[in-house]
């Protein structure tokens, strides 16, 4: 008989990683996760905004702790998973959230610099956390693991090519993944945010000079998403009530791809 695992939202004990925990979406993760009974690792290359939130969850009567990390930087990650296993014994979970806005120049003035960047944190960074959180939920046997994509890895957007490619990047990776460490009882998503409130996408529509949501072409709803409605999909892709869902892709987009 096949054992379907408890579906309790409270998961006491939980060991989680965030990184770009420090702000946005991040920081609204690691919130909900401490929230919900799981000690956090806020990773973030920006000290202050990170131990901010560590502060936060602590005042609050949660378990978290801060970490500086270049997810672009293969010892910076091999660090960060050690330090969350060395506080707390283990690795439950990880969101893989960290990444840059989009670039904003069409293909032909593409500034290689911008490009490599951006790759190298949007997507080379995915892969190196991959690396090193599936290292050690193989050895436990357990696991899940969110990463951060986008509507633009599924739907491109001109002068974007770099975020675009990056993302559609993540998604490819969360599959590899999944399909890699399913015998291992190890699950891999990604959620792909569409058009959410974070300072973020407050500077790339400013920079565009187009303020209302509708207007910026993200949103059935008429309102951009909070960061806390993309941090409770990554909550339930984390825990056992998603038990059965793995190299998923969910949206959290008011209905932006459904164009």
């Amino acid at each position: 008989m096949t054992t379907i695992p408890n579906s309790d939202a409270q998961v006491p004990d939980r060991v989680a990683i965030v990184t770009g925990g420090g702000s946005g979406m991040g920081a609204a993760t690691s919130r909900l996760l401490a929230r919900n009974g799981a000690r956090v690792l806020v990773a973030d290359l920006n000290a202050e905004q990170g131990s901010a939130v560590v502060d936060e969850i602590v005042a609050d009567g949660g378990q978290a702790a801060f970490t500086r990390v270049d997810v672009s930087n293969e010892d910076d990650v091999a660090g960060m998973v050690a330090t969350a296993v060395e506080k707390w014994g283990r690795l439950d979970w990880a969101v893989n959230n960290a990444a840059l806005p989009p670039d904003s120049a069409p293909i032909v003035d593409l500034d290689i610099a911008t490009f490599d960047r951006i790759v190298a944190v949007n997507l080379r960074a995915v892969a190196l956390c991959l690396k090193h959180e599936l290292r050690q939920m193989v050895t436990q046997r357990s696991g899940s693991i969110v990463n951060l994509g986008s509507v633009s890895s599924v739907k491109a957007r001109a002068h974007n090519s770099a975020y675009v490619a990056t993302k559609h990047g993540v998604v490819g990776l969360t599959k590899t993944a999944a399909l890699e460490h399913g015998r291992d009882q190890i699950r891999v998503n990604a959620v792909l945010p569409g058009g959410i409130d974070t300072p973020m996408i407050r500077a790339v529509r400013e920079a565009s000079g187009v303020t209302p949501p509708d207007e910026f072409g993200l949103s059935l709803f008429g309102r951009l998403g909070t960061p806390e409605e993309v941090a409770e999909a990554c909550l339930w892709l984390c825990t056992d009530r998603s038990s059965y869902v793995t190299g998923h892709s969910l949206a959290v987009d008011a209905g932006f791809l459904a164009r």
